[in-house]
């Protein structure tokens, strides 16, 4: 008899309770993931990122906006795996270094279909964009523009391109992922933007079709958006404008951020109210598409009572440095446990103390040899993972109905010394 345990909302689409009281992720239990791959994994459910791909293009088209590239956002999960999925799905790609357009052409992107950015694009990095015939590249100031200059020139095809303006809007998030606020690293300020347009405009190899902006991640309200938008509506009327990502997901049960289908149609709102209908509107969500997609297991290793009951796994700031980055939240459960009143530190293995997965969570009597997962792990997990303490990075498994596979391996120690000379 199936169990009727209804899970958290933060869990990836489809997920539930099996009858053997385990979570089932993917249609996998999730104890057989971890005896079969190992732990620290990273799972991921495919039809749940397909899922939010196509909510996105269905709530473009809902909110009556014709012209639309739904753009991902590839620093939040840079798998060629990943970006083989969502160009399969129609969508563009967000690249913001040489190795990420690298992963993105590998992955089955068409060039045209990427867009470069970044605060920080040395010559090479351009140059590959140009060499590749990326669709569009964002500007991000004065030094970008005297690059590309000088890198056009002689070129017969005109390179595309988008001024990313700073609007002097803060996002209402925490300050190291806020970016639109008026003293960042990226973009050209609302004052500066005409001279910087002024000089796009007048280089005979490039084409400005627009302009870029983007205000922070994991936000839960539209309004910085309308207000960022008012502020560069003023700086002429172009064909496309990239108002960039960060729609927010919950990490935690009493987290509930706007649907995919009600940002969208606000935001489509305030850029016809404010910039006009017919423009070419893109957006480039990263973490909405595939932090609720992703779970980590992990295997408990040591249960102790220090004053607190720690709980320690087989990974931790290695696999996922956002708690110990800027102190972002999780919730987790014990595989075979799912909920729980014993309030414990669920604490990494590594050499530092401030290497808490996540505080003061509740769990079900954790024991040395259970699997622990932790949810919502899909956005920045893979992609800040590293090496410290020398232990290697996790693979990545993708799970549909039923199946499971890798589709990036775990590191191996050999691997640690791949790169000696």
């Amino acid at each position: 008899m199936a169990s009727t345990q209804t899970l958290s909302h933060i869990y990836p689409l489809g997920s539930r309770v099996n009858e053997l009281g385990h979570l089932e992720l993917g249609g996998c239990d999730a104890i057989e993931l971890a005896e079969r791959f190992g732990t620290p994994a990273y799972i991921v459910a495919e039809d749940d990122l397909r899922a939010r791909a196509r909510a996105f293009i269905a709530a473009f088209e809902a909110a009556g906006q014709a012209d639309f590239e739904v753009v991902f956002a590839s620093k939040a999960f840079p798998a060629t795996a990943v970006m083989r999925l969502f160009a399969e799905e129609g969508l563009g790609c967000d690249v913001a270094s040489a190795g990420e357009l690298h992963l993105a052409l590998r992955g089955g992107f068409s060039p045209r279909k990427l867009v470069l950015h970044g605060n920080a694009r040395d010559d090479g990095e351009f140059q590959l964009a140009l060499d590749a015939g990326v669709g569009l590249i964002a500007v991000d100031g004065f030094d970008d523009i005297d690059r590309l200059e000088r890198l056009v020139a002689g070129r017969r095809e005109r390179q595309a391109v988008l001024l990313r303006v700073t609007p002097g809007v803060r996002g209402e998030t925490h300050e190291k992922i806020s970016t639109g606020q008026a003293d960042s690293k990226f973009g050209v300020s609302v004052a500066q933007a005409p001279a910087a347009i002024a000089r796009l405009q007048s280089i005979d190899g490039l084409e400005l079709r627009g302009l870029h902006m983007h205000i922070g991640s994991n936000l839960f309200s539209t309004e910085p958006f309308r207000v960022a938008i008012a502020a560069i509506a003023g700086l002429g009327d172009f064909p496309v404008y990239d108002i960039g990502g960060g729609l927010g997901v919950a990490y935690a049960a009493e987290q509930e951020p706007l649907a995919i289908e009600d940002f969208v149609a606000e935001v489509v709102g305030g850029v016809h109210e404010l910039l006009g209908a017919g423009k070419r509107l893109m957006i480039e969500p990263g973490r909405a598409l595939v932090a609720g997609g992703g779970v980590t297991l992990y295997r408990v290793i040591s249960v102790k009572d220090n004053v607190s009951r720690w709980v320690a796994v087989d990974g931790g700031m290695s696999d996922n440095l956002r708690p110990m980055l800027y102190g972002a939240r999780y919730e987790a459960d014990v595989a075979d446990r799912p909920g729980g009143s014993t309030r414990v530190q669920l604490a990494g293995k590594h050499c530092e103390s401030g290497d808490v997965i996540i505080k003061d969570v509740l769990l079900d009597d954790p024991r040395v040899g259970d699997v622990v997962v932790v949810p919502v792990t899909g956005a920045y997990g893979h992609a800040m993972a590293n090496n410290y303490n020398g232990v290697p990075r996790p693979p990545v498994i993708f799970a549909k109905d039923g199946e499971a596979h890798v589709v990036i391996r775990r590191e191996t120690l050999d691997d640690l010394h791949a790169r000696d000379v």
